[in-house]
């Protein structure tokens, strides 16, 4: 049935009223809750109460802002800091992801202590560093995380190049336990007597690793960059052949039990990094390449080997710390008509920081994969040095 024209005229207002009404919620701003002081307050200064300089219930800061962890680092300098000190130290407060209990409470240690004048020497820090190393541990260049900051103290007590002790700061050395700290100390040293890139440094202190591990004996003396580098090429050989011996014995193994019809037995994969994969198609051609660019994240034995056998390096033996948590593996590839090229290789450390990019036989990447790389690093979250 028609409607009259008193109804047609009764939809047409309400369809007004609606469209009138999605126009102002879509155009609103809904009301934010105020920054929240007294969270940021409670979470600096629970376990550290008695280090309290100030009165917490005075605190007023003129702050607009709501991000919860620069609150922290405010509210840390109100609670603790009578000196500024250097953004590593700050860092704490900011995002302690990946960091054990007992790491967590020595590095606000030191932050307290540091900002409030005290003696970080005495606070135990002189168990690693000498006083001059904690002078320079409190003052380094900007950007250098925690660790960081401790190598490049430790590089700047054996040189006064400070181009060289930033790239011993910036090598895998920071990433070494500190445990160890007498032996990679040698290793550092050895670095700052026989300088190299930084591309080299990682690729010796990984076959440094692997001798250590092998023999805690093993030292430097004597040896020069030239047999080091022999040693680890030989190294890379050995771990060539294993990984091919290992990949044939799998396949062996698998037929053996899909003709038994049994499982293809226990799984050689791990959870890896909650980071997703990414690809990008760009609308022009980069570095002469057109088709798609792809992160994609290296969960398996297999995928591992693949991976040292096309880019003639050693992210084969970073399995352990894959399986550990320790680190994950990720593969810039380009795709197009249907082919995958590899481009670089890259490995984070569990706070999700490149600690190692490489190409092909361990080259440097290049400009044009250095913005591909970025461009997958701020979408997500990565950190590239």
């Amino acid at each position: 049935m028609a409607h009259s024209l008193i109804q047609r005229r009764q939809e047409a207002e309400r369809a007004r009223a609606e469209a009138y009404a999605r126009s102002l919620r879509h155009v609103s701003q809904r009301t934010r809750p105020p920054p929240d002081f007294e969270k940021a307050i409670d979470e600096v200064k629970r376990g550290f109460a008695a280090d309290v300089l100030r009165d917490a219930s005075a605190w007023k800061p003129k702050l607009k802002t709501r991000d919860a962890a620069r609150l922290r680092v405010a509210a840390a300098r109100y609670l603790f800091a009578r000196y500024p000190v250097a953004e590593h130290l700050e860092q704490i407060w900011i995002d302690c992801t990946g960091l054990g209990a007992d790491e967590i409470a020595l590095r606000k240690r030191w932050y307290i202590v540091a900002a409030g004048g005290g003696s970080l020497h005495k606070a135990g820090a002189g168990a690693w560093l000498s006083r001059k190393e904690i002078h320079a541990f409190l003052n380094p260049p900007s950007g250098l995380g925690f660790e960081e900051a401790i190598w490049h103290a430790i590089a700047r007590s054996y040189t006064d190049d400070p181009s060289l002790a930033l790239r011993i700061a910036r090598s895998g050395i920071a990433a070494t336990p500190r445990a160890q700290l007498g032996f990679w100390r040698e290793v550092a040293r050895f670095f700052c007597v026989h300088p190299t890139t930084i591309e080299e440094m990682g690729d010796i202190s990984d076959y440094l690793a692997h001798r250590h591990r092998r023999d805690r004996t093993f030292s430097l003396k004597g040896r020069t960059l030239a047999s080091l580098g022999r040693q680890m090429r030989a190294w890379h050989r050995e771990l060539a052949t294993i990984a091919r011996i290992e990949a044939a014995r799998r396949r062996v193994e698998a037929a053996r039990n899909r003709a038994l019809g049994l499982s293809a037995g226990p799984s050689n994969s791990w959870p890896g990094a909650p980071i997703a994969d990414w690809s990008w198609s760009p609308s022009c051609k980069v570095g002469g390449k057109r088709g798609e660019f792809v992160v994609i994240q290296l969960r398996t034995a297999v995928d591992l080997v693949a991976e040292t056998q096309a880019m003639r390096h050693c992210v084969a033996s970073y399995a352990a710390k894959c399986i550990a948590g320790h680190a994950s593996i990720w593969s810039l590839r380009h795709r197009s008509a249907g082919t995958a090229e590899r481009m670089l290789t890259i490995e984070l450390d569990g706070r999700f920081r490149a600690v190692q990019v490489r190409g092909f036989a361990n080259r440097a990447p290049c400009a044009e994969e250095r913005k591909v790389l970025e461009r997958w690093a701020r979408a997500r979250g990565v950190a590239i040095p």
